[in-house]
């Protein structure tokens, strides 16, 4: 009930928005984040026997920061606008969900996106950092692809490089590639340190855009059961690369015109030819051997986790994740500002969590009309119209009851 009531809150300026335009030009793109609440209260001390009046306050750490927060965790989804796209939109917060820090991440995150469905809001990219691709694939990965949403995720130090393979097929930075990719270009950001993940130097650069050949192809996109054909980078009428395995001697001579750029840059001797260990066909994985391999969801075990849908430091990735999390970060910045401060215990002294998440959802809630009231002057020259405000009171639906097995109670005769 607390979620549906924090829910029902922020999701009246969901509304307000669709109603003043402010989301005319959005494509369903969503960034979520944790940020720390910190609480009023002290923690615990080990050392003097003394345990903490909030007892459903944790420890928050957050990336880049050396010291933990004693406080609460705001799961936050946003509406973002990767750049570059035509059009503005309003970035507000479109969910919040307040827990018990490092507790249900995944789940926490699906609560947030299952809400905007109901809503008939498009589905876009989903770019969460490493906080959320840590999550079983069971509580985040998976039901967000069901969502329809599209991943992309950051990797921690030890998760980067060769993650897995699958039916021959190897996983790099979550993206399946051909079994006989260099080793230098697979290896190109093994264990690579955060600062030189941001900013990669210009060998290591073009180790990551000379991998593109060699991933494999979506020869179907995702069905019903969510399930989807990949193909091998050699096969098909619009190969990526040369095996000798997919070579065929009676393919007939093709005629190049040298002042074609496109010919020029699809020519077979313009891509890159793997080196096959084996001749013999019995010895090669399905990938090599099989037209297209199926994966269905769940087929990957862990790696489904690590599994996203831009090739991994690429620029498509930088563009959309980078867009991404910076707008995640302007908005935590409105949500931290001066004249509505969710991170300062002084304007949220009640206990529990309880009270602490309807305080937060209210702030979050005169935020969003901020926000909304801004982007109106911006792009309107005028305040937020009446108009945008809804009549009708906000309706919490009300929980259906777990099934006890027993019969309802009858009335008395």
């Amino acid at each position: 009930m607390l979620q549906r009531i924090c829910t029902a809150l922020i999701r009246e300026t969901v509304k307000i928005a669709r109603r003043c335009g402010a989301l005319k030009h959005w494509r369903g793109d969503v960034g979520i984040d944790a940020t720390a609440l910190p609480s009023w209260h002290k923690p615990a001390r080990e050392g003097r026997s003394l345990a903490s009046l909030d007892i459903t306050a944790g420890w928050h750490f957050s990336g880049g920061s050396s010291e933990p927060t004693f406080g609460l965790s705001g799961h936050l989804a946003l509406a973002a606008l990767p750049r570059p796209r035509p059009g503005r939109i309003a970035q507000i917060v479109l969910g919040l969900v307040v827990d018990y820090p490092g507790r249900r991440t995944g789940m926490n995150a699906i609560t947030l996106l299952k809400p905007l469905a109901a809503l008939g809001l498009p589905t876009g990219t989903l770019a969460v950092d490493r906080l959320y691709t840590d999550a079983r694939p069971e509580t985040f990965a998976l039901p967000a692809r069901k969502l329809g949403y599209r991943l992309a995720l950051d990797y921690k130090q030890n998760q980067r490089g060769i993650q897995g393979t699958h039916r021959g097929a190897v996983m790099i930075d979550g993206t399946l590639a051909c079994p006989f990719i260099p080793a230098t270009l697979a290896n190109a950001t093994h264990r690579l340190d955060d600062d030189v993940a941001r900013h990669p130097p210009e060998i290591t650069a073009i180790r990551i855009n000379n991998r593109k050949p060699y991933f494999v192809h979506l020869k179907q996109g995702p069905d019903e059961a969510g399930a989807i054909r990949l193909a091998c980078p050699a096969a098909g009428t619009s190969p990526t690369v040369n095996c000798p395995r997919r070579h065929s001697p009676h393919s007939p001579p093709r005629t190049l015109d040298l002042t074609d750029p496109r010919q020029r840059s699809t020519h077979p001797a313009t891509r890159p030819t793997v080196i096959v260990a084996s001749t013999q066909p019995d010895l090669l994985p399905d990938i090599c051997r099989q037209q297209s391999i199926t994966i269905r969801p769940g087929e990957l075990g862990t790696l489904e986790k690590f599994r996203q849908d831009f090739p991994y430091l690429t620029d498509a990735w930088t563009s959309t994740f980078a867009g991404i999390r910076s707008q995640n970060e302007g908005v935590n910045g409105i949500l931290k500002g001066h004249r509505i401060d969710i991170s300062e215990p002084k304007n949220r002294l009640a206990h529990g969590r309880v009270a602490q998440t309807l305080l937060i959802a209210l702030m979050v809630t005169m935020a969003n009309l901020m926000i909304l009231d801004v982007f109106c002057q911006t792009t309107q020259g005028e305040h937020l119209p009446a108009t945008s405000y809804d009549t009708d009171p906000i309706t919490v639906e009300p929980p259906v009851p777990a099934p006890t097995g027993r019969p309802p109670p009858q009335a008395p005769r």
